[in-house]
């Protein structure tokens, strides 16, 4: 790998597979977003990488990658493709949350309308004793975050389970975003 400000060459050690359940380390690192940075020996900067990648844990196999995969043996987990880390990270958080992508990006929509902004929600953690949904999002060059009630994801789960629309076709690895939701909101 080469450094983006000084060329420097130098080794960077990357994880094709992630196994969160037997290398939680890594996990960690996934979550931080450690594993996806360069830090350059010579100057010091740092660089985002991006590689394909399988995560895996025991909610949720995602493939973080630009193409469309093929894979079996996914019963018991939700298979997902994500195209950046970012997407990769917030996956991860959903599903260490015990909630689930599919409402989530419902949700995501609702919130995007009640604020009346064009902004891209990202999912950081369940907060507090009503157990609030704490999305962040960039505005202005600064990170916002945004609570939003409970009730407003758990709405959203009622309304999938009553469309098996919104996720009968859904095998193999599926790209849950943005995008996708709204293709049955249109």
């Amino acid at each position: 790998m080469s450094c983006a400000r000084c060329g420097k060459e130098a080794e960077q050690l990357v994880y094709r597979h992630i196994d969160a359940v037997s290398e939680p380390e890594l996990k960690a690192k996934v979550l931080s977003g450690e594993l996806f940075v360069f830090t350059c020996p010579a100057c010091g900067h740092k660089s985002l990488i991006t590689f394909p990648v399988i995560y895996r844990d025991e909610h949720l196999l995602a493939c973080l990658s630009d193409r469309n995969l093929s894979v079996e043996g996914l019963e018991g987990v939700a298979g997902r493709r994500v195209s950046d880390v970012g997407s990769l990270i917030e996956k991860v958080k959903i599903f260490d949350a015990g909630l689930d992508d599919v409402p989530m990006e419902f949700c995501k929509f609702v919130t995007r309308q009640e604020l009346g902004k064009d902004v891209d929600l990202k999912f950081l953690r369940v907060d507090g004793a009503d157990n609030d949904i704490i999305f962040t999002y960039p505005e202005n060059g600064q990170m916002q975050m945004l609570a939003v009630g409970f009730n407003v994801y758990e709405d959203c789960c009622a309304i999938v389970g009553r469309n098996p629309a919104f996720t009968g076709g859904m095998s193999g690895l599926v790209c849950v975003d943005r995008e996708w939701a709204e293709q049955f909101l249109r």
